[in-house]
């Protein structure tokens, strides 16, 4: 009876707080889809679209800087998750290894890396000094390895039976063989965690992009996003409005173009969430 009461109560809580955490997701999606003056009336509690509009959208759809963004998000995303990957899967399989010299001496000194770092202002004259100002590549080359992540799939690879790899060296694969033909395609889960991690990542990321581009044609969805919305300029989406509707209308834009920055990643989240929870334990506990 005990257990049935904890339950039902535990059932109860989570689901408010599911309510309480998605609820202003629903909100800035029904806004989004209102129509502009009614939105700026509203008050309270909003569930449906007030006069079910697309109009938001289209202004910002009208926005080039907005197909632009999505197109440089998506390219260093694509680049970024490749690289991100190999370099943090090479390096969880070294760690990963018997008998590798120095291995805790390395481990350590890689550890700390966590914990202390040269600065800011060290890792912009890094960058500046290596010509990556600028570019796309000044978002890629420093990010390759978390070291958070590489120890979570140093973990995961440690449980992999050591048999299987000394069969594979026996047949005369060697290291990047064996990485590749056997420890990955076994480590599905994980992998689609670390995809999640990374990506969600790229994906929010806007310090960096905004203090290294200078070019805006280069910036990423994430720092136009902010630029809408800390500016509040809505000036190219709002051509043709008239003076005393330019607040309301650009209050709807400013939830669509939330909506369409996050749209992506809240379509993959759920396709990589049935590997979450098996991935997360694999390489969080050592069998």
């Amino acid at each position: 009876m005990k257990s049935k009461i904890f339950n039902i109560v535990n059932v109860i809580i989570l689901t408010l707080l599911s309510l309480v955490c998605l609820y202003p997701i629903w909100y800035v999606l029904v806004a989004s889809l209102s129509n502009s003056n009614l939105i700026m009336q509203h008050t309270g509690v909003l569930l449906t679209p007030l006069k079910f509009t697309f109009g938001s959208y289209i202004a910002v759809f009208k926005n080039k800087m907005i197909l632009s963004g999505y197109l440089n998000t998506l390219k260093i995303l694509t680049i970024s998750l490749t690289l991100q990957i190999i370099m943090t899967s090479i390096g969880a399989y070294f760690f990963s290894r018997k008998n590798v010299l120095w291995k805790k001496p390395l481990m350590i000194f890689v550890t700390i890396t966590m914990f202390i770092s040269g600065g800011m202002i060290p890792f912009y004259q890094n960058l500046r000094d290596l010509h990556l100002l600028d570019t796309h590549w000044g978002l890629i080359f420093p990010f390759m390895i978390s070291t958070y992540n590489m120890i979570i799939l140093k973990t995961s690879f440690e449980s992999i039976p050591e048999s299987l790899c000394e069969a594979a060296r026996i047949d005369g694969a060697g290291h990047f063989k064996i990485l590749f033909s056997i420890v990955l395609p076994l480590s599905k889960p994980i992998i689609a965690v670390m995809l999640l991690y990374y990506g969600v990542g790229i994906w929010n990321g806007w310090f960096w992009a905004s203090t290294i581009l200078s070019d805006r044609s280069m910036y990423p969805l994430q720092v136009i996003l902010r630029e809408i919305l800390l500016t509040n300029d809505t000036s190219t989406m709002t051509q043709g409005v008239s003076s005393g509707d330019l607040e309301a209308v650009g209050a709807t834009i400013r939830y669509a173009t939330i909506i369409v920055a996050t749209l992506l990643i809240l379509c993959v989240y759920p396709f990589l969430q049935r590997f979450f929870t098996k991935g997360i334990m694999v390489g969080a506990v050592k069998e």
